[in-house]
């Protein structure tokens, strides 16, 4: 990773959890399972490589179509792992954060998320973003009642996005998406207005290291120009 542009804000949306499980003739669950694995070593590398924010798209508005069972079982995953992790994660130097709704979700793993945002390590190397029930429409829309609750007549782009979920917060320099999708399913919509978008077939269970090495590889090589020109 010598002489290579590494990304300030990394984003992921992590999929093909599912198709994993089902070619491997394994229930939805174990795709979960592995994904929260692999979650956990790229965080873990992510500090290695200097990256500073990480941002997960693990539940979003749209997932509650979902099998309720399905459901259960992540929001079970989830609490399992709020509760086994949070010591590590903090000794590792992470601090973890939530976005998306929060009215939806039961309480006792509400508990568990405030208790992670409350907890912040001496020493932040990384600050993870889980986005859960999270929507970009849902979460524009919540930052303009909150600027109607609060009164405002004038808004502009900075102000109005400190009332995003991400808040102050630097947008993603990287998007990653996996498992040969090629859409953004409503993950940010306000913040990935000049994020670099990097598409990869492999199913996220299966995603590694040097896969992220790859889309860093390639994000090193892009020319960011933000609208304007610049000089060759």
């Amino acid at each position: 990773m010598e002489n290579t542009k590494i990304p300030r804000h990394i984003a992921i949306i992590m999929d093909g959890n599912g198709r994993w499980a089902r070619e491997r003739g394994l229930p939805r669950i174990a795709g979960h399972y592995k994904g929260v694995e692999v979650a956990e070593d790229i965080a873990r590398y992510c500090i290695e490589i200097g990256v500073s924010y990480l941002t997960l798209f693990a539940f979003s508005t749209e997932n509650w179509y979902r099998p309720k069972e399905e459901v259960e079982l992540l929001f079970g995953l989830l609490k399992k792992y709020l509760t086994d992790k949070r010591d590590e994660l903090i000794e590792l130097g992470i601090y973890t954060r939530f976005i998306g709704r929060r009215d939806r979700i039961d309480k006792d793993i509400l508990t568990l998320m405030e208790a992670m945002e409350r907890d912040k390590p001496k020493d932040i190397k990384l600050n993870l973003i889980l986005a859960i029930d999270y929507g970009g429409r849902d979460d524009i829309v919540r930052a303009v009642r909150k600027l109607i609750n609060k009164g405002f007549k004038e808004v502009d782009e900075i102000s109005f996005s400190k009332f995003l979920d991400l808040g102050s917060v630097p947008d993603p320099d990287l998007l990653i998406r996996t498992a040969g999708e090629k859409r953004i399913s409503n993950f940010l919509l306000w913040n990935i207005a000049y994020t670099e978008l990097y598409f990869t077939d492999v199913c996220w269970p299966d995603f590694n290291r040097d896969i992220l090495d790859e889309a860093i590889e390639d994000f090193s090589k892009r020319k960011r120009k933000f609208g304007r020109i610049l000089n060759e």
